[in-house]
C-alpha cells in the first residue's frame, strides 16, 4: 500500500512541474530602436524570472543588440523584430548598448 502512494505522490509531483512548466510564459517586454536610440532606455524585470525582449527595429538600418553582461548579441535588421530570450536574472542592473550606434543606442535592464 505504501508503494502504491509513494507511485501516485510522485507521478502527481512530475506531472504538476510539467503542467506548470509548460502553462508558465515568460513575460514578454517590448522594445523599441528609433533613431538609434532605445526606447524604453530602462526595462525593469522581477529578478529569478525569465523574459522575452520582443525587439523592433523602425530605422533604415540593421542594429545589433548586444550585452556583455548578459553574453547576449542580436542582430535587428532594419523595419524588423526578434524575440531574445533572456534567462532569469539575478538581481541587480545589465546594461545593454546598440553596438554600431553605441553613442546613442544604450539602455539598462534592472532586475528587483
Amino acid at each position: 500500500m505504501r508503494r502504491i502512494a509513494f507511485l501516485v505522490l510522485g507521478a502527481g509531483l512530475v506531472w504538476a512541474a510539467l503542467v506548470g512548466g509548460a502553462g508558465a510564459a515568460d513575460a514578454e517586454i517590448a522594445l523599441t530602436i528609433e533613431k538609434n536610440q532605445f526606447r524604453p532606455a530602462e526595462i525593469k524585470v522581477k529578478a529569478g524570472a525569465p523574459f522575452v525582449l520582443v525587439i523592433t527595429n523602425k530605422d533604415a538600418t540593421a542594429e545589433e543588440f548586444e550585452s556583455k553582461e548578459l553574453r547576449i548579441e542580436k542582430v535587428v535588421p532594419a523595419g524588423k523584430t526578434v524575440r531574445v530570450r533572456v534567462p532569469a536574472l539575478k538581481a541587480g542592473t545589465y546594461g545593454f548598448v546598440g553596438e554600431y550606434h553605441e553613442k546613442t543606442a544604450r539602455g539598462r535592464i534592472v532586475a528587483e
